[in-house]
């Protein structure tokens, strides 16, 4: 299917409205710098949105978190903002990778495990 068909049938003016967040994260400074292709294609999920119809200045980066364990919530500063900005209904996705085993995506591309979308305002 058309990347602009996916849209049409996915992606709806609404959600265009609203940022795309791109959650990215690893759980330690070894996999920071070791990994890199898995770093590499959570970066790539920006590019996703654009292909989805988000402009650039739509879809927003949450990078604050790599090399922090995600055992507490309370060491990442980025996902508190994230969830902060999805409760107020900023967002009209987000997407991230917790590992390539998480990476089955739906017919948009994007993880379903980590694709939520913010309730409609």
């Amino acid at each position: 299917m058309a990347a602009t068909a996916e849209r049409e049938a996915k992606v709806t003016p609404g959600h265009l409205s609203r940022l795309a967040y791109v959650y990215v994260r690893q759980s330690t400074l070894t996999q920071v710098r070791e990994h890199t292709e898995s770093l590499e294609r959570q970066y790539e999920l920006a590019a996703r949105a654009q292909e989805l119809g988000w402009p650039p200045r739509h879809v927003v980066i949450v990078d604050d978190d790599l090399g922090r364990s995600g055992a507490e919530a309370t060491m990442r500063t980025g996902f508190q903002g994230l969830v902060a900005d999805v409760g107020l209904g900023r967002s009209a996705s987000s997407s991230g990778s917790r590992s390539p085993a998480s990476l089955a995506t739906t017919p948009t591309g994007i993880s379903s495990s980590t694709c939520a979308p913010s309730p409609t305002p």
